[in-house]
């Protein structure tokens, strides 16, 4: 059995599903939109969201707080403006400490 490409193995079974029916839609999100029914305008959140979690994994940072929250945020756990308070916070302490 082949196994999954990295950036594949971070997404859920939801996030595979996803992309299996965008896939078979030929990237249609209308045509997603109705198999779920609901509208193109949430197709499209979950999308940009989904391209927020894999460019997440591909750009991912050396420290595992920060990849953390921002993981948070992209899993709707946390909102961004939140995310951006506590990495500046994070960052600003860590600088003061000198690391």
């Amino acid at each position: 059995m082949a196994t999954l490409p990295p950036w594949m193995a971070d997404l859920d079974e939801q996030d595979l599903i996803f992309v299996k029916r965008f896939l078979l839609a030929s990237g249609s999100l209308k045509e997603v939109a109705a198999q779920y029914g609901v509208s193109y305008p949430t197709v499209r959140l979950r999308l940009d969201r989904l391209i927020q979690k894999i460019r997440l994994r591909d750009t991912a940072e050396a420290d595992p707080y920060v990849s953390l929250v921002k993981r948070l945020a992209v899993d709707d756990k946390l909102d961004f403006d939140t995310a951006k308070i506590l990495i500046a916070a994070y960052r600003e302490t860590r600088k003061e400490k000198g690391e």
